[in-house]
């Protein structure tokens, strides 16, 4: 197996096809040089620069946002399409004080949480996605991007019984990079996004009718080192999967820079659809509400309200 040279520009274009906000839309990826066509999963190199600790990240929603894109995990190449909830688009409803994503929010490539290991840590399986970055810079990101990261820290999610990491990242471009190196940095120079971090990842199923989330640790921040050894892990577990070393479930290996992977395709005879640009379609619902949750009900860990008339205002209690 080959994986690109850490000096690569790392430079990406994307095919848009299909309409925003519908089951149809999909964003593949070619290397903008030679029009390779590309998997944001497998193709992208983890590191840009490894010897100095700079991660690619692939963005798959940006900040202030609600749309759920992600990256398919079964279709051929992994291009990002759109999560759904109940058959329909699945956009992430807006809690208070927040509005919707509230970092760049994306996943680092040659990555995978291993849902057939058991952490030790959080006595909990990997959820079988690459692992979750949340990119804390000032510029808003656009879907698809591939920004140059360095790793601050890590919260461990427990989503629905499973390991869910997230990584705090932040471009090496931005303003503030060279002054944050940890989670202790973060919280001098972004005080309260920590703490704002674990509460939005705690409340924001409610409005669906969902539960709280839980976290490893007691909800306790893990710094650069830590993370390092999660990214690590999962990076050990990405290259047993591309391998044919692990059980892959519905996960597609299709690649096409990864010589003697079984997913190995010739970049010759795959075709990507034309880039189409086509508008938004109309969403029937209003991503300017702002749901309520009571922080103290979610605690005490009463169930949330159920039904579909969940409007602008939950009352836990």
């Amino acid at each position: 197996m080959q994986t690109a040279s850490s000096d690569d520009k790392r430079e990406y274009s994307l095919r848009r096809s299909g309409r925003p906000f519908t089951k149809d839309f999909r964003v593949f990826f070619e290397r903008t040089h030679d029009k390779v066509p590309v998997s944001p999963f497998h193709d992208i190199s983890l590191y840009h620069d490894k010897e100095n600790g700079v991660l690619n990240m692939v963005v798959e929603i940006p900040r202030w946002s609600n749309a759920k894109f992600e990256i398919s995990r079964n279709e051929s190449l992994n291009p990002i399409h759109q999560d759904t909830l109940d058959s329909r688009p699945r956009f992430v409803k807006s809690t208070f004080p927040y509005k919707g994503y509230i970092w760049n929010y994306g996943a680092l490539p040659q990555t995978w949480e291993d849902p057939h290991r058991t952490h030790p840590d959080t006595h909990a399986r990997g959820d079988d996605d690459p692992l979750d970055a949340c990119e804390i810079g000032r510029a808003i990101a656009r879907t698809g991007a591939v920004k140059r990261v360095k790793p601050l820290g890590v919260l461990g999610l427990l989503d629905e019984g499973e390991t869910d990491w997230k990584v705090l990242v932040i471009d090496v471009e931005d303003p503030l990079a060279d002054k944050v190196h940890d989670v202790h940095d973060v919280e001098t120079h972004f005080p309260g996004l920590l703490d704002a971090t674990r509460d939005w990842f705690r409340v924001y199923k409610i409005p669906d009718g969902g539960k709280g989330n839980d976290f490893a640790f007691g909800g306790e921040w893990k710094g650069k080192g830590y993370a390092e050894k999660v990214i690590g892990e999962c990076e050990d577990a990405w290259k047993k999967l591309i391998k044919g070393e692990a059980k892959k479930g519905e996960i597609s290996l299709d690649n096409t820079t990864l010589k003697g992977t079984p997913g190995k395709l010739d970049p010759e005879k795959v075709h990507l659809p034309k880039d189409e640009h086509m508008s938004p379609a109309p969403v029937d619902e209003d991503l300017d509400e702002w749901f309520y949750v009571d922080r103290d009900a979610v605690d005490a860990e009463e169930e949330p309200l159920e039904g579909s008339d969940l409007r602008i205002v939950l009352e836990l209690g």
